[in-house]
């Protein structure tokens, strides 16, 4: 399972990945929730959960309960020529659950490790 942190007031993101025993520190949270950034290594930091998607890439949805797929009808796109138009979208629950690849969160309190240590700029391979 991997995280994806990112920070408001620089507007950096940063991905860490969640070793297989933490990962039962997130199993049940759902969007919204706040997490302990000690998962990742990033101990005195919350962060909140703002979305997530599973391993076969299907988003998941805060209005859907749970953790189960369920099909929907969402708006196709804001375009006036398709105005009214609804498209039949497979969707995740909001709960994180096994099937879980990336959740998305934002920082919300921070810790003791200064921001440039966080978002570390990725260097170049030398060829």
């Amino acid at each position: 399972m991997k995280i994806v942190y990112s920070d408001k007031k620089t507007g950096k993101t940063a991905q860490a990945e969640v070793l297989k025993d933490r990962e039962a520190m997130l199993i049940g949270k759902r969007i919204g929730d706040e997490v302990d950034g000690s998962a990742i290594d990033l101990p005195g930091f919350k962060l909140k959960i703002t979305g997530m998607s599973d391993k076969s890439g299907i988003p998941s949805r805060p209005e859907i309960e749970g953790t189960a797929k369920r099909y929907i009808l969402a708006a196709k796109s804001k375009l006036k020529s398709n105005r009214g138009m609804r498209v039949r979208r497979l969707v995740r629950g909001n709960a994180i659950s096994a099937d879980t690849e990336q959740v998305n969160t934002v920082i919300t309190e921070y810790g003791q490790k200064p921001l440039e240590e966080l978002f570390k700029p990725k260097e170049k391979k030398a060829e």
